[in-house]
């Protein structure tokens, strides 16, 4: 896994900055410790480090074809790059490696932009085509590799894995996006293509951006690949679920290609167990597994996790995170270079280091539950959607809106005792429903939240309209289609971004063998009868591996991967609390009410109400303020 960066002139070759493009390199030193290498030429700057894992002696970056015409750099894996090569080579191209580098410049050479439809992987690459004058840049299908760029207003454009490596230039503005504050309060993340800061921009998963000196309009992101959720037409239960098992063998065996030490995950979860028993199964040696233990027993998986290793005979390496491992809270503000509130990112954080200290590359079972219906939320939405479809919009919103106004708030309770919310809800059309049931604050919390400035920038935008967007074009079924809003959102602005910041921040590669692009396209043409039956989620992939997994393992309620927040802010973290949100780093912003933040500390800290979405929403927007 590896750093990118660098600087592209798009009206003419004027010198690179040479000391700003080293400068980015080096803010990306984590993602590649092993070596670095810069390219410049008139006009252009190309920049990376490496974390080397296949063909040790002669990946460098970047790295050019032979006539030294066609030069990327890049960070990613390309699974199928040995039979692209052989593929090329029969074409007349001619190869000096053995990495899947250098299948992207022949690649490209062969296909031009067509090239990204050809690789099987995770990947975001730069490359700069001198004779074309092009500058290409590209991110994987599902997102599981960042890319981050910036135009200047001088015609440079700035691009790095990271937003860091952007702001090492220290003419770029760093003005916040009242929008990516609205953006981030609902999702707890800056969804893509935005970033927090308005002159810089996410490049959307499954999408290029060509970029040709000397014209003059600003090209627009293209994409490439979506999720099709085309019927595959597998009904037979036998058939679905052993050829579930063949297609996650193989996506799971191309992903143990390395020259480095290899490992998993290991949760206890269905996801990360269903890969430490493919990996098994593929291997001569024990897997090397690596779990995180947590001293309060509610959010402890630890031991299911022991009982996968045992029955699996992995090398099993487990390590205690405390309930006041607060020392990372200002770290993850560094790592993360916007606000960002999965508070699971602390643990994700130490199991990735815990995991470094044996392997270089980890397999994980991330995307599970977006590819199979494991949410627990996907369950109260088809439960609205059924009441929805009898109802029509105009008799629900007044009957359901003023049932919902009239019932008394719960937060306290478990969510099937919280009428007060599922009336709201219901009062709501589909995609405002669910906008509701993933928020972290509701419509009317944020509201109270944000300051008269930050209203008036909003202009009356909501964060919903990100699912809008993705709604136009999502499947009709309900349940396919709220999978699908989550592929495009939640899964990578929250979960691939977490797992790829924690882990890089440690120079680990993770491998995401559920999120084979050919494996979840298959998987999405399932009926989704299949994956939700019995009011049991992932219900075909728990039954597939029932041969492979206990029922304690398949079967117990869904635990997660949290941190007890709301006992930490009224207990160790009071004051710490008190210090980050009624202090100059956030209040100093603009952007709230301060009556309103002290309200919710208040009305938390005294047991009255549970804010701990909110405050730990701000901690993590003060501490990025205060790097500012």
């Amino acid at each position: 896994m590896c750093g990118i960066s660098g600087l592209f002139d798009t009206r003419e070759r004027r010198a690179v900055d040479a000391s700003l493009l080293a400068r980015m390199n080096q803010s990306l030193f984590h993602r590649g410790p092993d070596e670095g290498g810069q390219h410049t030429e008139p006009g252009v700057g190309l920049a990376h480090r490496r974390l080397s894992i296949i063909d040790l002696a002669s990946g460098q970056q970047p790295l050019f074809n032979e006539d030294q015409t066609v030069v990327v750099v890049y960070n990613g894996e390309i699974y199928n790059f040995q039979a692209l090569a052989h593929e090329l080579t029969a074409a007349g191209h001619v190869f000096r490696t053995h990495c899947d580098t250098e299948v992207i410049v022949h690649a490209w050479e062969q296909w031009g932009e067509g090239c990204v439809e050809r690789f099987r992987g995770m990947f975001a690459f730069a490359l700069w085509d001198r004779n074309r004058e092009t500058l290409f840049l590209a991110r994987d299908r599902l997102g599981i590799k960042p890319l981050h760029y910036a135009w200047r207003p001088d015609g440079q454009l700035l691009f790095g894995s990271e937003i860091k490596a952007l702001l090492e230039d220290a003419s770029l503005s760093r003005e916040i996006d009242p929008l990516a504050v609205e953006e981030y309060f609902a999702y707890g993340y800056v969804p893509d293509p935005r970033s927090i800061f308005k002159s810089i921009h996410k490049l959307p998963p499954g999408h290029t951006l060509t970029i040709r000196r000397g014209v003059n309009q600003r090209p627009e992101p293209r994409e490439y690949w979506d999720v099709s959720f085309r019927p595959n037409g597998v009904q037979d239960v036998a058939e679905a679920t052993a050829e579930v098992i063949e297609r996650l063998r193989e996506a799971v065996n191309i992903r143990l290609v390395a020259e480095v030490p290899l490992g998993a995950f290991l949760s206890g979860g269905v996801d990360s167990s269903a890969v430490v028993a493919m990996m098994a199964g593929l291997s001569d040696q024990p897997v090397n597994t690596c779990s995180i233990s947590f001293g309060d027993p509610a959010f402890n998986e630890s031991a299911y996790a022991e009982q996968v290793a045992r029955r699996y005979a992995t090398n099993h390496h487990v390590e205690s995170v405390e309930p006041d491992d607060f020392e990372l809270i200002e770290r993850l503000a560094g790592i993360y270079d916007e606000p960002y509130a999965d508070s699971s990112a602390m643990p994700t954080y130490r199991v990735c280091e815990l995991a470094r200290k044996r392997v270089t590359v980890c397999l994980s079972g991330d995307g599970g539950d977006e590819s199979f219906a494991g949410y627990r939320r996907y369950r109260w939405h088809l439960h609205e959607e059924r009441v929805r479809r009898r109802l029509p919009q105009a008799v629900r919103g007044p009957v359901f809106g003023l049932l919902g106004a009239l019932y008394p708030k719960a937060d306290w309770a478990p969510k099937v005792l919280r009428a007060k919310s599922t009336l709201q809800a219901l009062a709501l059309d589909s995609v405002e429903g669910y906008f509701e049931s993933v928020s972290i604050l509701t419509d009317g919390v944020r509201r109270d939240l944000f300051s008269a400035r930050l209203k008036r920038e909003l202009q009356g935008y909501r964060a919903v309209e990100v699912l809008r967007r993705h709604a136009a074009r999502a499947p009709e079924h309900p349940l396919s289609r709220v999978q699908y809003l989550d592929m495009k959102t939640y899964l990578p602005g929250d979960i691939l971004t977490k797992v790829d910041r924690a882990s890089m921040a440690h120079a680990l590669e993770v491998r995401v063998p559920i999120l084979d692009h050919l494996f979840l396209d298959w998987v999405s043409g399932l009926s989704p009868d299949l994956k939700y039956a019995g009011g049991e989620g992932k219900w075909i992939l728990k039954k597939a591996l029932e041969p492979y997994l206990g029922p304690e393992t398949l079967y117990r309620p869904k635990m997660g991967f949290a941190v007890p927040l709301t006992s930490w802010f009224r207990g160790p973290l009071r004051e710490r609390v008190r210090q980050l949100l009624l202090g100059a780093p956030l209040l100093d912003s603009g952007f709230f009410d301060e009556r309103q933040v002290r309200w919710i500390v208040d009305q938390h800290q005294s047991g009255m109400r549970d804010f701990s979405p909110a405050i730990w929403s701000l901690m993590m927007f003060a501490a990025f303020n205060a790097r500012l």
